[in-house]
């Protein structure tokens, strides 16, 4: 199999389902892992909502491989900047829509409850719930820790994680989280379970997120288990502000060059006698402080 046949196969995953003789295809490990990368790259296009041109794809990769492209390879790179920046605005917008819309629906049915958040901007928005259990107890606050177990999807159900299925509750502050789920947590109780819409804004907003694209409305189931309080903070004082540390070592002191002339000799000064030294130094230096000034009176 040529180098451009993963390529291809991708193309083939998105042009529709593959053929029986197609599979026979797949003979051993080199023929299976390229087959492989290939419906990866085609679940990926399909997820990021990308319809390429097939045909131009096919003569992309022959030109690559005989090596005369008609872009050098900053006008590649260029090409994919403007383009992403481009789809990312229209995901943006056609997600928003569909988001809106669904949120519309939604809010009529029966059971489903509403929660208005303010934002940083001052605007406001809306988060939709409805109660599947009911919980006892206290609510978290926004810094307690929260234990949870989840599913989430997007509107049209397709699930993008689930602790659920790693048979791990999820661990975290419930102010660490997307603004919808630190809302929600801080109305439930510890075995409440909840069916929380949130809209972008209260989400992962225009950037998205892995599989969570930009302006991309929500659903979560969430179950809160428990919650406890945010652990203490250490009072350990500053570097600075720590006391100093005892002296356990002897102390050498090397006399300044003038009172070597004068007949000072280097002093090994014990630890345990420093300070004494210290206090005989200080009033050594007090009493040629007042020598100095008894001088200046007699010149006067």
């Amino acid at each position: 199999m040529k180098r451009p046949m993963a390529v291809f196969l991708a193309i083939v995953a998105l042009a529709g389902p593959v053929r029986a003789e197609d599979k026979a295809e797949l003979k051993d490990n080199r023929t299976k892992f390229s087959y492989a990368i290939g419906v990866n790259m085609g679940s990926q296009l399909k997820r990021q909502k990308i319809d390429p041109d097939i045909d131009l794809i096919l003569k992309g990769i022959k030109d690559g491989i005989g090596g005369h492209p008609q872009f050098t390879d900053q006008e590649i790179r260029e090409v994919f900047t403007t383009f992403q920046q481009e789809h990312q605005k229209q995901m943006a917008e056609q997600n928003k829509q569909e988001g809106d819309k669904f949120l519309a629906e939604n809010k009529g049915k029966e059971g489903v409850k509403t929660l208005e958040v303010p934002l940083p901007d001052g605007k406001k928005s809306e988060l939709q719930y409805k109660v599947l259990a009911e919980g006892k107890g206290d609510s978290p606050k926004s810094n307690d820790v929260v234990t949870v177990n989840y599913r989430g999807t997007l509107i049209d159900g397709t699930e993008f994680d689930s602790s659920y299925k790693r048979n791990q509750p999820y661990t975290t502050p419930a102010n660490h989280v997307v603004k919808g789920w630190t809302e929600a947590l801080q109305r439930m109780q510890p075995g409440a379970k909840w069916q929380v819409v949130i809209p972008s804004e209260l989400a992962y907003g225009e950037r998205g997120s892995r599989q969570i694209g930009p302006n991309e409305t929500l659903i979560f189931e969430m179950e809160l288990i428990s919650f406890t309080p945010p652990p203490k903070p250490t009072n350990a004082p500053p570097v600075a502000a720590t006391s100093a540390q005892p002296v356990t070592s002897d102390i050498i002191k090397v006399p300044s060059k003038e009172e070597l002339e004068k007949g000072a000799k280097i002093e090994v000064i014990k630890a345990s006698d420093l300070e004494k030294y210290q206090k005989e130094q200080q009033e050594k230096e007090q009493k040629e402080k007042q020598q100095q000034t008894g001088k200046k009176v007699d010149k006067k």
